[in-house]
């Protein structure tokens, strides 16, 4: 293909390529993001193309390896277009079927359905499945659409129409405000609005500035960003050139974190065909204005995703946190005014600029509008990628999209904004979703991570595991946050072994003050969300921990303890045999019993005792029974299931 010199050539070649292309036309597309390949989607992938050369309609019907559409839990994910028939949890043996009975005898193999848990009925649309029913899917809609590798597929769906009309029938100023009417809060965490940010950068000082986008996603559980750069990468990168207009920049950098290597290999693809294409690069579509991208991969420091510590990590220094003093939009990378954005922030520019600033604000709250993607993960039925309207309940997300709770355990928390956000009790399910309403719950909206827990999660551990993850993400570079994490991890593990002193929780929270207050980057001053959120919605938890020396809810290994109900013992040797301690004693015929000086609370007895038995049992904070004389444990009684 030839390179676009002009908006009318952009056009022309779009409308050849729907012609190519009609609605009615039948193709195949397989996710190939990071999940489905795990689950062995690029076996699936091979079966396809092998089946369909082989039943000769490889040349007629296409096969695509596209993006994640979010339905995680039930990958290897495939949809068949133009019936939009999904097909869930498809293995490389079910393809010869698919084959056969879907593409050429246009008949639905109804085993590899979506079953309605409510209804008990198989679904056949992709958009009809409950899991996307709620959802908006601005952002991630086409994900399984486009082959992200193939930018023909993107100009197809109308990709680089908005780049086009920013560059030849708005003004930088005129883009300006329409993205400030949109009101368009940053995606990354702290919620900036980006029209002011991007304003500040084109207003301040100095010929050369730079354009970034910020992919160093890592919150645990969080893949919104990774997802998008892998399923579709020209919608990131037609933003960003977008956002280079506006400010005067001729530079620009995607940061990704050498982790997503698919993610990488995808956006640097993007890049070589949009200069190509003429749509990156000298003179971009014959409009006089130049620019170029490069991608740095980060080292994996949590810390680098810190806008400072991303800049400097730009520079070739050690990704380390700097005083903002002045803002980096002004003095930023080599001290020049540098625009970050994450991954979504700068995909939502092109529907902004193509659809308008007052489409963008009908979906949202007051002060939280457009979608927001969220990773939906932890004791949850339908894991994965979900995309909603702000304003959407917790309760709407985690039981309407979600599905509810596995194993019809109760809801517990919800930890929203990552490691450093809040966990956000039942009594708060009918929380509206947004930047400020998150804040005033004590959460946070990060930049997206969403992980729900039930019954059996202990609150006081959870604030331990995610103050741990802190102190080793922590540069070291202040003492608040490298002193002050430290000392919270230390009093909180404390507690969790039951080994807590009387003033240790107040301890603990003038720590969290102190590092709030004085931590030099965002990392330090909100590490402690995770432990204030806990002991203000689950106080109870602490006082257990401290004063009974009891877990709740039979967690925290150091505070329970295991013994063998000689009523219900049926002497069937599975523990015995089972115990990588070597902890419980016993015969055939004999009751067992677990010396609690050997056991290690590992917990593997209660998992292989029999359900119907049911003999094991687990407790803390109550006195474990004595065993049995030796005399009295021989089984004299008919055993069950003899």
């Amino acid at each position: 293909m030839a390179r676009l010199n002009s908006p009318q050539e952009l056009k022309r070649f779009q409308e050849e390529l729907l012609s190519q292309r009609p609605s009615t036309t039948s193709f195949v597309s397989i996710c190939a993001g990071t999940g489905c390949l795990a689950a062995g989607a690029k076996e699936v992938i091979g079966a396809f193309k092998e089946e369909m050369e082989k039943s000769g309609i490889a040349a007629k019907i296409q096969s695509k390896e596209t993006g994640c559409p979010g339905f995680c839990e039930r990958g290897p994910v495939v949809v068949i277009y133009p019936e939009e028939i999904c097909y869930l949890q498809v293995a490389p043996q079910d393809v010869p079927e698919i084959v056969a009975e879907t593409l050429l005898n246009k008949k639905v193999v109804e085993r590899l359905l979506y079953v309605d848990p409510a209804t008990k009925k198989r679904v056949q649309r992709e958009s009809e499945i409950p899991f996307y029913k709620k959802q908006v899917r601005n952002l991630i809609g086409n994900n399984i659409r486009i082959d992200p590798r193939n930018i023909e597929d993107y100009i197809a769906l109308g990709g680089y129409t908005a780049l086009a009309k920013a560059l030849f029938q708005m003004t930088p100023e005129e883009v300006l405000e329409e993205v400030k009417r949109s009101q368009l809060r940053g995606r990354g965490g702290g919620g900036f609005p980006t029209g002011r940010k991007w304003e500040e950068s084109r207003n301040a000082p100095g010929e050369i500035k730079y354009v970034i986008v910020n992919a160093d996603e890592g919150d645990p559980g969080a893949f919104m960003d990774r997802a998008l750069l892998e399923g579709n990468p020209h919608s990131v990168l037609e933003g960003l050139i977008i956002g280079a207009y506006v400010v005067g920049a001729h530079q620009g950098f995607v940061y990704v974190r050498q982790e997503y290597p698919l993610a990488v290999q995808n956006i640097t693809i993007a890049i070589r065909q949009a200069e190509e294409y003429g749509l990156l690069g000298e003179n971009i579509l014959g409009s006089g204005f130049h620019f170029r991208v490069k991608v740095h991969q980060g080292a994996g420091a949590f810390v680098s995703g810190e806008s400072s510590a991303l800049m400097t990590a730009i520079e070739g220094k050690v990704g380390e946190p700097r005083p903002k003093y002045i803002h980096t939009a002004i003095k930023g990378v080599w001290d020049r005014p540098s625009v970050l954005n994450n991954v979504e922030t700068w995909a939502n520019i092109p529907l902004i600029i193509n659809k308008g600033a007052s489409w963008f604000t009908q979906f949202g709250t007051d002060g939280s509008k457009g979608t927001k993607i969220f990773s939906l993960v932890g004791k949850i039925n339908n894991t994965g990628l979900v995309e909603v309207p702000m304003g959407v309940t917790l309760r709407e997300i985690i039981y309407e999209i979600g599905g509810g709770i596995p194993g019809g355990k109760e809801f517990k928390a919800v930890q929203t904004g990552g490691p450093s956000g809040g966990c956000l009790p039942a009594e708060l399910l009918d929380l509206k979703v947004g930047f400020d309403e998150l804040t005033q719950a004590g959460s946070m909206m990060g930049s997206g991570g969403m992980i729900v827990m039930d019954e059996d999660t202990c609150m006081v551990d959870v604030a331990r595991y995610f103050l741990d993850f802190l102190s080793e993400e922590s540069c070291g570079k202040c003492v608040p946050c490298r002193e002050g994490i430290r000392q919270m991890l230390k009093l909180l593990t404390a507690i969790t072994e039951g080994k807590a002193k009387e003033g240790d929780l107040q301890l603990l929270v003038d720590l969290a003050e102190v590092a709030s207050d004085a931590s030099l980057c965002a990392l330090g001053r909100t590490a402690p969300n995770p432990f204030l959120s806990t002991l203000k919605y689950f106080s109870s938890e602490y006082e257990a921990h401290i004063k009974e020396r009891r877990c709740p809810a039979l967690s925290c290994k150091a505070l329970v303890s295991y013994y063998i109900d000689p009523e219900r013992c049926q002497a069937c040797l599975r523990c015995l045999r089972s115990c990588p301690a070597q902890a419980i004693l016993g015969a055939k015929n004999t009751i067992h019993v677990i010396d609690q000086e050997k056991c290690t609370r590992c917990g593997t007895c209660l998992e292989v005792c029999p359900p119907r038995f049911a003999a094991v049992r687990k407790v803390s904070g109550e006195p474990v029974p004595p065993p049995l004389p030796e005399e009295k444990r021989i089984i004299v009684r008919e055993r069950e299931g003899k």
